[in-house]
């Protein structure tokens, strides 16, 4: 099977991240599953740095919904890596993040993922509309 395009060029806000010596299984590279930290990690530093996402107070809350991993080259520990994240569709209370994990200084995605929020009352569980500053970072992400 032909590995997809996963450019760098087509996402929009990047994560810096160093992996850390507990990323490594024992296969000497990064577990499979640290890369949905990765991605949650990315998403939720810039929902909370762009779009004033309260993680510990605020009314509304995202709850991950639905996930999914493609793996293309192995990374491990020491390698810088960088988290591209765009937004594939953004619904009234849901949103579908795209990510991609890209070694530091490469083009082509080492992996590439997506996962879906739906935003909720904290208090009720219930899906609510994405509140505007969320939106407005959310939709600075959006690719055609």
């Amino acid at each position: 099977m032909q590995q997809p395009q996963h450019l760098r060029e087509h996402y929009r806000h990047f994560l810096p991240i160093t992996t850390r010596w507990h990323d490594n299984d024992l296969y000497g590279h990064v577990n499979n599953v640290t890369y949905y930290s990765y991605f949650d990690s990315a998403v939720n530093t810039y929902l909370i740095e762009v779009g004033g996402l309260d993680i510990h107070r605020g009314e509304v809350v995202g709850f991950v919904v639905s996930s999914s991993c493609d793996y293309f080259a192995s990374i491990a520990f020491p390698e810088r890596i960088e988290i591209g994240l765009r937004v594939g569709n953004l619904g009234n209370s849901s949103v579908q993040y795209e990510l991609a994990v890209f070694k530091e200084g490469e083009q082509q995605a080492c992996a590439a993922g997506r996962f879906v929020h739906v935003f909720v009352d904290r208090s009720s569980n219930r899906p609510v509309a994405i509140p505007q500053t969320l939106r407005l970072a959310m939709d600075a992400l959006r690719v055609p």
